[in-house]
Formats: structure tokens, C-alpha cells, sequence
């Protein structure tokens, strides 16, 4: 799968985690993709005398192919309902961890 082939609000989903480097994103979702009409949130964490806090070079291409852990992001999130808020936990410019806010009725 190639970024150039994404939708413009998914592939910016994979740009920002890739000039975050290491961080979180929280958005919601709408027909599977973040949900580009709701406010996004970015959170970067800096590594404390590290070389690590730029962004990912990838993040100048225009295309390139995605690696599993981006493919297998959008999945996680083509499976969700909309409306639903989540927040992408990013290590070395990639998706590493998926959180998935769902509320519930009470009993």
C-alpha cells in the first residue's frame, strides 16, 4: 500500500506520527478514518538529550510504502464506529499503540 493512495486526512495521520517521532495523537473517527472536521491533538514527548526529536526523514517524501505498523493502524481504524475517539501512541515516527474510547450505557 502507498501513502499517495491514502485519503488526505489519513495520510496526514501518517505524516504527523512521523514529525511527532514520539508521542500521541487523539482524534476521532468517521467512515473508518480520522475524522477530519473535529479537532485533532498533538502531544510530542521530547527524549532529554537525544538525538531522536526531529522529525523522521520519511516525512519529506511525497510517496512511499507503508510498513505494517501503519497498515495494520488503518485497519484497527476502518473497524471502528464513528464518533469514536482514539489516541495513537508513537514510537521512532510509527504507530505503536492504539487506544479506543467507547462509552457505555449504564445498567
Amino acid at each position: 500500500m502507498q501513502r499517495a493512495h491514502l485519503s488526505k486526512p489519513t495520510q496526514q495521520v501518517i505524516e504527523r506520527c512521523q514529525r511527532i517521532n514520539f508521542g500521541r495523537i487523539v482524534f476521532r473517527v468517521r467512515n473508518g478514518e480520522p475524522d477530519p472536521t473535529q479537532p485533532w491533538r498533538t502531544l510530542r514527548s521530547v527524549k532529554i538529550a537525544s538525538g531522536e526529536n526531529l522529525p523522521r526523514p520519511e516525512a519529506l517524501h511525497a510517496d512511499f510504502k507503508l510498513c505494517k505498523e501503519q497498515v495494520a493502524l488503518l485497519s484497527e481504524l476502518s473497524h471502528l464506529s464513528d464518533g469514536t475517539q482514539v489516541t495513537v501512541e508513537i514510537k521512532h515516527g510509527l504507530p505503536f499503540l492504539l487506544e479506543i474510547e467507547q462509552d457505555h450505557q449504564a445498567a
